[in-house]
C-alpha cells in the first residue's frame, strides 16, 4: 500500500494543503468543524484500494492552507470554487465528491452549482439543506431556535468571543467536543447545540477520563497542533457568512439534487435532530440518491466512529459509479 502524499496546489486565488493516494478516477474528500485532512484518514487508504485517486484538503481557513483575513473571504461561492480549482489544479476534468459536517454543504453547493465536473454526491452527517423561499435570515433562525438561551451558531458569529474560548485549552476543547458529539457519552453528557446565556461554548459538552475506543491521544495531537498554529478565526468565519450564503443562494430555491448520491450518519447524531425534516425528505430533495443511512448508537464524527461501515458504504456507492 503506498503512503499518503502531501503536497501544496494554487487554487481560487489561495494555497491549499492536500493528502492525496491512489490512482483512478478522482474522489474529493471534504472535512468540517473543527478537522482537518485528517478526519478521513480511516477513508483515505481504503477508498484508494478500491481503485481511485482520493484528495484530502485542509478546507479554507484550516491547517496548512491560506486563511485570508476578511470574513467574506469564506462565503459558500469561495469555499465551492475551491474545489472547482483544486480540481481543475489536479489535471481532473470531473470527480466525486464527499462532505462531512460543513464539507456537506460545500460538496452540495458543487454538485448543484458545477454538475459538469461533480457526477457523484456523498453527505455525512448532515443532510441537504433544500433552499426555500419561505427560510429565513439564518441570524432570524437562530434567535427563534435559541429562545432565551444561546444556539452555538448564534454564539459563533461575534468575532473573537468564540476564538478566545475555543483558544484557551485546545486539547480540552478536542477532548470535549469529539467525546461530547459522538455516541458514546451517556445523554445528559452529550453535546448541547442550545445552552444557557450564561455558559460557554467549552461548557457544552463533557471532557472524558478517558478516550472512546475510535479516538486516541494521537489523534487528538494531530488535530490540536494545527488549531495551536492557526487558531479559529478561518473556521468560524465559515458560520459568519450564513446569512451572506442565504442572500446568494436564492436562485437555487427548490433545486434538487440529480448526481447519484448517497447519505451516512449516526442515529444519535445531534445534527440530525436538529434537522430532521431535511433527512426525511433526502428522497425528494435528492432524487439520484441510492442510499441512506443511519449508524445505531453513532454520533457526529460517523468516519471516524465507525470507520469499516463507512469505507464499506462509500466503496460500494463508488464502484457503482464506474
Amino acid at each position: 500500500m503506498s503512503t499518503i502524499n502531501h503536497r501544496q496546489v494554487q487554487t481560487n486565488g489561495i494555497r491549499m494543503h492536500i493528502a492525496e493516494q491512489g490512482t483512478g478516477p478522482l474522489v474529493v474528500l471534504l472535512h468540517g468543524f473543527p478537522e482537518s485532512w485528517y478526519s478521513w484518514r480511516h477513508q483515505i487508504a481504503a477508498i484508494s484500494a478500491a481503485g481511485f485517486h482520493v484528495v484530502a484538503p485542509d478546507q479554507r481557513g484550516y491547517g496548512r492552507t491560506d486563511c485570508p483575513e476578511p470574513i467574506a473571504a469564506y462565503d459558500i461561492l469561495q469555499l465551492t470554487g475551491d474545489v472547482v480549482g483544486l480540481v481543475h489544479a489536479l489535471g481532473e476534468k470531473e470527480a466525486v465528491v464527499i462532505g462531512h459536517d460543513w464539507g456537506a454543504p460545500v460538496a452540495w453547493y458543487s454538485a448543484l452549482l458545477r454538475p459538469d465536473i461533480f457526477r457523484g454526491l456523498g453527505l455525512l452527517s448532515v443532510p441537504y439543506l433544500q433552499r426555500q423561499w419561505t427560510d429565513p435570515r439564518p441570524t432570524d433562525a437562530m434567535n427563534f431556535v435559541a429562545s432565551e438561551g444561546e444556539f452555538y451558531q448564534r454564539y459563533f458569529q461575534k468575532p473573537g468571543r468564540a476564538e478566545a474560548d475555543l483558544e484557551a485549552d485546545v486539547r480540552k476543547g478536542f477532548r470535549m467536543f469529539l467525546y461530547s458529539a459522538s455516541g458514546d457519552p451517556p445523554p445528559d453528557k452529550r453535546w448541547r447545540f442550545v445552552f444557557g446565556k450564561n455558559e460557554r461554548f467549552m461548557d457544552t459538552g463533557t471532557v472524558p477520563e478517558r478516550l472512546p475506543n475510535w479516538l486516541a491521544e494521537d489523534d487528538i495531537e494531530n488535530f490540536a497542533k494545527d488549531f495551536e498554529r492557526t487558531g479559529f478565526r478561518g473556521p468560524l468565519n465559515w458560520y459568519r457568512n450564513l446569512d451572506r450564503m442565504w442572500e446568494q443562494n436564492g436562485f437555487l430555491a427548490g433545486a434538487p439534487i440529480r448526481q447519484p448520491s448517497v447519505f451516512v450518519a449516526g442515529d444519535v447524531d445531534a445534527v440530525i435532530a436538529m434537522y430532521r425534516p431535511a433527512y426525511d425528505a433526502l428522497e425528494q430533495t435528492m432524487p439520484g440518491l441510492r442510499k441512506k443511512a443511519l449508524l445505531p448508537g453513532a454520533g457526529h464524527w460517523i468516519q471516524q466512529e465507525r470507520p469499516t461501515e463507512v469505507n464499506q458504504l462509500l466503496v460500494e456507492f463508488l464502484k457503482g459509479l464506474v
